[in-house]
């Protein structure tokens, strides 16, 4: 993967959503078809291999990257939404924030006991929500190998909370 294309790419906010925080906003990379572009092919050529049998979502911008991967591998996409959006039976997790708690949810009648999935989101920082969806798809019986971020803070050591996931971005960051 070009790092400087994807570099170029990403915006920088600072201060935002309040002081000392850089935001890394992918809005600009999804404008920049070459750099979207690429990408999408670079997470093909990364899974294309993996025995993964679908592709776990995360609400929101997971979902810009995770469909296209899904669709191109030929595997289904399972949407992972906050709380109170999805019209079917669901299963729930909840889990730590900064301040309070959060809970997020899946159709139970996505999952099939025994798949094994890929998470996908556009940023890993603490790892907390892609936490959280693990645990909600283990408690469907699914496997949870392997993590994927465009983005990546380490700082933030999200991969410690992720083992024994497989975890992979595209860009590290080292500030927040």
């Amino acid at each position: 993967m070009n790092t400087e294309l994807l570099d170029a790419a990403i915006r920088r906010v600072p201060d935002f959503p309040k002081p000392g925080i850089e935001f890394y906003d992918i809005t600009s990379l999804l404008t920049d078809a070459a750099a979207f572009r690429a990408v999408i092919e670079e997470m093909c050529a990364i899974y294309k291999e993996k025995d993964i049998d679908a592709v776990a979502a995360v609400e929101s911008r997971g979902f810009i990257f995770g469909a296209p991967l899904a669709e191109k591998l030929g595997i289904p996409l399972v949407l992972i939404r906050k709380k109170g959006k999805l019209p079917g039976e669901t299963v729930c997790q909840s889990y730590a924030l900064e301040y309070g708690e959060a809970e997020i949810e899946v159709h139970k009648a996505d999952v099939n006991e025994g798949d094994k999935f890929l998470i996908v989101d556009d940023l890993i920082a603490t790892g907390g929500t892609l936490d959280a969806t693990r645990k909600l798809l283990e408690k469907l019986g699914a496997v949870p190998t392997d993590v994927f971020g465009v983005i990546g803070l380490p700082a933030l050591k999200y991969e410690e909370a992720l083992k024994p996931m497989t975890v992979t971005t595209l860009i590290n960051f080292e500030g927040e």
